[in-house]
């Protein structure tokens, strides 16, 4: 049977404990160390056109990596591409949506398929664009996000609002729709309310079901990185 343990503080590794003829798949470059017994392959889950729906689609790895216990039980360290939490979800009764970058390692009996979202969750989102990924069959999820990660529960008297940038994941039971800001003004008050306030794109989900956010905006910080580049090169050309 396989076992998924999170060890560590703010940059956790995920623990994944095999016995014989277990399997696992992981993002491609999550593997950080593994016992000589357990075996690393690189596959294309689900076929060449789920794989290429994956890559071209969803921004994801075509190969993932495939560890399994070939020789005997065994032991292997995953973490993510970026620093933050992981967290493992179960699978079966409850299916997921997964943002960009979110999965880290699931077990054999689950895949990753692609599903379609709105026109304009896809131009303002990034949540995962046109297209999204959604989980499959039965067993566990291990996904990542941006600094820490929290629960949160939508229910049908208390529907939520959530800055999609923080987003990580969400049951597929729960609706959701883009919208600018929480501001209840025109479309020209909420253009310039989200210069103001920051928040630009929100996702507002419905029903009953669980969210997944992150403390930070991937986006967000890429942008700052940016803009600092930018002001240092400006001050060495004055």
């Amino acid at each position: 049977m396989v076992r998924f343990d999170i060890s560590g503080g703010v940059d956790p590794l995920l623990s994944v404990t095999l016995d014989k003829g277990d399997a696992i798949l992981a993002e491609s470059n999550a593997m950080v160390a593994m016992d000589a017994a357990l075996s690393l392959t690189g596959r294309s889950k689900g076929g060449i056109m789920k794989s290429l729906a994956r890559k071209f689609l969803n921004d994801e790895t075509f190969f993932q990596q495939r560890i399994e216990a070939e020789k005997g039980p065994g032991r292997v360290l995953l973490a993510p591409n970026i620093p933050g939490d992981v967290r493992v979800l179960e699978v079966g009764r409850s299916q997921y949506l997964l943002a960009d970058g979110a999965f880290l390692a699931s077990t054999d009996g689950v895949s990753l398929s692609t599903r379609t979202q709105g026109l304009g969750r896809a131009l303002l989102g990034n949540s995962g664009g046109f297209f999204i990924m959604s989980t499959e069959g039965s067993g566990r999820v291990a996904v990542s996000g941006f600094g820490s990660m929290i629960e949160l529960e939508v229910t049908p008297e208390k529907p939520l609002i959530i800055d999609n940038g923080h987003l990580v994941a969400w049951e597929s039971t729960l609706s959701y729709e883009l919208s600018l800001n929480t501001a209840h003004s025109g479309l020209l008050g909420k253009l310039v309310n989200s210069q103001t306030t920051g928040e630009g794109v929100v996702l507002k989900f419905r029903g009953s079901g669980r969210v997944l956010v992150c403390s930070r905006n991937k986006g967000g910080f890429l942008d700052w990185i940016f803009s600092g580049e930018r002001t240092e090169k400006a001050a060495k050309n004055d």
